[in-house]
């Protein structure tokens, strides 16, 4: 009851802190690349030469991947981020099983210079739009 009672004497002060922290969420979200839908991504690759990069494990990654997509599973990224260097003058698309992992990779890769965005719904909505994969 007390909780109620501050929230209504205090709002102003409850409606910074929603503000903020929206604020906050949304930095910290943009931080690690900016999300990219299917139909941008692929915009992407056909318009600008941009690469995929695939941090899925091997045996996610050889069920079916997207052509030309580069792989680097996501713990081993920091440790590889050299292999990527020919890839930093076009946009580097991080792409994952459902967005678990592009977030912490996307973040490294953009504090090492690259122009990091990350695909929406990763590969399970690649996959669910009925978007072409290749295997093995």
């Amino acid at each position: 009851m007390d909780f109620f009672v501050f929230m209504s004497e205090q709002w102003l002060l409850v409606s910074l802190l929603v503000v903020l922290l929206y604020a906050f969420a949304l930095s910290e979200r943009y931080k690690a690349g900016t999300p990219a839908s299917i139909h941008e991504v692929t915009r992407l690759i056909n318009g600008e030469g941009a690469r995929i990069l695939d941090v899925r494990d091997r045996s996610e990654f050889s069920a079916g991947h997207i052509v030309d997509a580069v792989h680097i599973p996501h713990g081993e990224v920091a440790e590889r981020v050299s292999e990527l260097a020919a890839y930093k003058d076009k946009p580097l698309i991080v792409a994952d099983k459902l967005g678990q992992h592009a977030g912490a990779v996307g973040r490294l890769l953009k504090q090492q210079g690259f122009q990091v965005r990350r695909l929406q719904g990763g590969m399970t909505e690649w996959a669910n739009q009925n978007l072409p994969l290749v295997k093995g």
